[in-house]
């Protein structure tokens, strides 16, 4: 494969403003990209700093609500008093935050959980005045868990035995030599859910993929557990929790191609179903600290819907007053309802960067609490997606959602990005775009999110349409499909197509640069999988069974063949398009080898790729100042591939 002439002449053509670059950070290794100008980066600068909300719970010392947010490099906790309120900042590490937790009862322990340079080796430490005190071993992968009723054990789950396999501990975090371990168990899937009321035992969940989770009843003393589901059926049991009268509530899909919301009987393993939402998943739940009532969010459509459901009469509103958006992922549970009964979350959407809420359950009004910064930028002018649904190559319906330019400002027809997930059980969903909005607003860049067959949100049916390598590349099938129908949209313009995607979704952007070269001007992979193999024999071992279970056993000869097969490695010659790939230093789950190894071959058959790798960051990048580089880097590739000279 070699350099596209149009491709070389926009190198060459580079104008000598170029040489004003941006400095580039030092932990980013820049091979092959061309200067970033500086009027670049201030062009686009605006569109860099917008800033989410996100919320993790409720203080019930101050009644104060418990947000992630940025204002430097990273995320840290802040603490919102009441609504718009300013954010005081509580934590001041260099390294982001993933999550922050303050104890029930008097509310005098807050603990986190952090990561050093992307290895995800997460620890956990207490937080108080501005300074983290190590709990955990300072090795291993830790897991946050969930907290007894009183706040005074911490549930958790720890790899610290051999590396793999995550055993269970519990702490009382005011005192780190409490630290003791309760059960000893196979797989990377275990943690602690829930404490009953008086302690003596936790539910446990043992997630052995989307399709499988099994939850049992811990006696602490003991260490004994007790499946309280059938072990014999392929279910998925998410989030237990203990009501106060010593019954337990969970979502699962037993039963059912969705997931509902309902209670599980602890002696005969039966679930019974409470929800009433056929067609959707149940994705998020709180139950009330008295047990009166829940609230639970089912994602209809990549939209998030909140209800408030009586635990008493089974009676069901919903909450109208909150953004048409999407309730983020979060470690425990994205919903919390405090002591004195307000429900808090968080929200983003296509016009709302990602704030927190609370909702008055009695009445359901909700209260902003926080109100984001962006950029400058009115986000009310933001463009809205539109839901396009194709038949694939065998009748399936696949969906995804279109972002077009103001036809106004950028008349004609117009190129288009088709931007895919990870997971492969992940789902693009209506939320905040952030600086991708620069290629929709300035560059008329459309873009394209798809949720091929693997994705989540559909039903179990659809998310194992992909499973195995047998099935593999059938989902690379739905983006031909994809391929089709936008090519027939009067206002895009088929011969400038492009194709980026992170994690699963650059083995998807790979794949199709292999099946679909000759109709693509370019391919920006970010963390991706380039041989299936290396990538299951190279991934952290607490996470390779896992895998195994979505993509295929490599020790099995005949998998491991179709695994080689279809690999994007196997069929380098076939990709003849420029790339950018992106790769994090420090990823456990994809590694940089991965990346590495792809890169030597295109570079070998003459090819071109641009490769940018942050030595400090590790499975997408957390680090600000990388992932404005990483942008800026896409945005100088798109316009040499999509936009070339042409006007805009």
């Amino acid at each position: 494969m070699f350099l596209r002439p149009a491709f070389a002449a926009a190198l060459a053509l580079l104008p000598a403003t170029a040489l004003a670059q941006v400095a580039k950070p030092a932990a980013i290794v820049a091979d092959g990209i061309p200067a970033i100008p500086e009027q670049l980066a201030a062009d686009t600068q605006p569109y860099l700093q917008a800033r989410k909300a996100n919320f993790l719970g409720w203080n019930p010392a101050d009644r104060s609500m418990l947000v992630k947010t940025r204002f430097a490099n990273t995320d840290q906790v802040h603490k919102v008093r009441a609504p718009n309120a300013d954010r005081t900042q509580l934590s001041f590490e260099d390294e982001p935050i993933l999550m922050a937790s303050v104890s029930p009862g008097a509310g005098e322990v807050t603990v986190v959980q952090k990561d050093v340079g992307g290895g995800e080796f997460y620890q956990l430490y207490t937080l108080a005045d501005g300074r983290l005190q190590l709990l955990t071993d300072g090795k291993s992968r830790n897991w946050f868990g969930g907290w007894s009723p009183d706040g005074k054990l911490l549930g958790y789950s720890s790899t610290r035995r051999n590396g793999a396999d995550a055993d269970l501990y519990v702490i009382d975090p005011r005192d780190p030599k409490s630290d003791r371990l309760v059960a000893t168990v196979k797989g990377g899937g275990w943690n602690i859910a829930d404490f009953s009321a008086d302690g003596a035992t936790a539910l446990v969940v043992n997630r052995m993929s989307i399709n499988r989770a099994d939850v049992y009843e811990l006696d602490l003393k003991t260490g004994k557990m007790r499946a309280l589901n059938d072990l014999k059926r392929e279910v998925s049991h998410i989030a237990p929790r203990y009501a106060p009268d010593g019954g337990i509530w969970v979502l699962s899909d037993v039963d059912s191609d969705f997931v509902r919301l309902g209670r599980l009987d602890r002696r005969t393993g039966k679930f019974t179903a409470v929800s009433r939402n056929p067609k959707w998943d149940v994705t998020d739940y709180a139950l009330a600290p008295d047990g009166s009532f829940l609230a639970y969010a089912t994602n209809e459509a990549g939209v998030s819907r909140l209800h408030v459901l009586d635990a008493a009469t089974g009676m069901t509103r919903q909450v109208t007053g909150l953004p048409a958006g999407v309730i983020p992922y979060s470690i425990g549970s994205a919903i919390e309802i405090a002591p004195w009964g307000t429900i808090g979350l968080s929200m983003s959407s296509a016009r709302v960067a990602g704030d927190a809420f609370a909702v008055d359950p009695k009445t359901l009004a909700v209260t902003r609490w926080t109100a984001n910064e962006t950029g400058g930028l009115d986000p009310a002018k933001n463009v809205e997606p539109q839901l396009v649904e194709v038949k694939s190559f065998d009748g399936e319906t696949v969906t995804g959602f279109l972002y077009r330019p103001d036809p106004a400002r950028f008349p004609g027809k117009r190129p288009l990005v088709i931007n895919i997930h990870g997971g492969p059980e992940g789902q693009t969903r209506p939320d905040f775009l952030g600086a991708d909005n620069y290629y929709l607003n300035e560059l008329g860049i459309a873009l394209f999110f798809p949720n091929v067959r693997g994705s989540s949100g559909f039903g179990k049916r659809f998310v194992n349409l992909d499973n195995g390598p047998f099935k593999r590349e059938d989902s690379v099938k739905d983006i031909g499909a994809f391929l089709d129908a936008l090519a027939s949209d009067t206002t895009l313009d088929s011969a400038r197509f492009a194709v980026t995607g992170v994690s699963y979704g650059g083995y998807m952007c790979y794949a199709t640069a292999t099946h679909y070269s000759a109709r693509l001007k370019g391919a920006n992979c970010y963390v991706a999988i380039s041989n299936f193999v290396t990538f299951l024999e190279n991934t952290q071992s607490y996470r390779r069974d896992l895998r195994r279970v979505e993509y295929g056993d490599e020790r099995d000869p005949r998998q491991r063949a179709k695994l080689i097969e279809i690999s994007p490695l196997t069929s380098v010659d076939k990709i003849d398009l420029p790339l950018l790939i992106a790769t994090g230093g420090n990823d456990p789950r994809v590694p940089a080898s991965e990346a590495d190894q792809i890169i030597k071959a295109i570079r070998g058959k003459g090819g071109t790729v641009w490769h940018l790798l942050a030595q400090n960051d590790g499975h997408v990048f957390r680090k600000k100042e990388n992932e404005d580089y990483y942008f800026w880097s896409s945005v100088v590739f798109w316009q040499q591939t999509l936009l070339g000279n042409v006007p805009r």
